[in-house]
């Protein structure tokens, strides 16, 4: 429970997540910086973005006392492995894989598996998901996530990625949201950090 508890710490000081698909190492700490300031804590860097491991190991040396910092769209177990040596603490994945929550979960690390599923969702939670990431939550919409707000756990912290943004937080929040994956809404590939921090303002504005 030790562990959940530090999600719920994370998600109460900001509960945006950051999603930086596409962002380079050598702009990774100047966006972070702007997060930071606006109080977003929670920083994912996509592995499908250049040199991800390089991002994830820039920001945990420059962040990783006042942000939580990880990696998604973690597929392999090797991948595990190569962000949690980089300083990493945060795994996201696309899609329901219990034996990456497992490998994460054995180093320590923090874990926001991807389901869209009952069967999923319960999956991950008995592997040791400390929270669950509704995806493509859009697909769905917020009364989805009501429906499954109902039967899951709720000390397990359900966050939509997918479509969310400024407008919709709200809907989001009273369908059960815990915390919200932010990716366009937040940073594009390109942005700059003035671009990224008027976008972050807007976003906690909205919370």
């Amino acid at each position: 429970m030790g562990v959940s508890m530090g999600v719920m710490d994370w998600l109460g000081r900001c509960p945006l997540v950051a999603i930086l698909r596409g962002v380079r190492p050598d702009e990774v700490e100047a966006v972070a910086e702007v997060l930071v300031a606006a109080g977003i804590v929670i920083i994912e860097v996509p592995l499908n973005s250049p040199d991800p491991i390089a991002s994830v190991g820039r920001l945990a040396a420059r962040f990783g006392d006042r942000a939580l910092i990880g990696a998604g769209t973690i597929r392999r177990t090797e991948e595990v492995t190569a962000v949690a040596e980089a300083g990493g603490r945060l795994l996201v994945t696309p899609h329901a894989a219990p034996d990456l929550v497992r490998a994460a979960k054995a180093r320590g690390m923090v874990t926001m598996p991807g389901f869209f599923t009952p069967a999923e969702a319960f999956a991950l939670i008995d592997a040791g998901a400390d929270a669950l990431k509704l995806f493509p939550a859009e697909a769905g919409g917020p009364a989805t996530l009501r429906a499954l707000r109902a039967v899951l756990p709720g000390e397990v912290p359900l966050l939509p990625v997918g479509g969310v943004d400024a407008g919709n937080l709200a809907a989001w929040r009273a369908a059960g949201a815990a915390g919200y994956g932010c990716g366009s809404s937040l940073y594009k590939a390109g942005d700059t950090p003035d671009a990224v921090a008027a976008k972050a303002r807007a976003l906690v504005a909205a919370l």
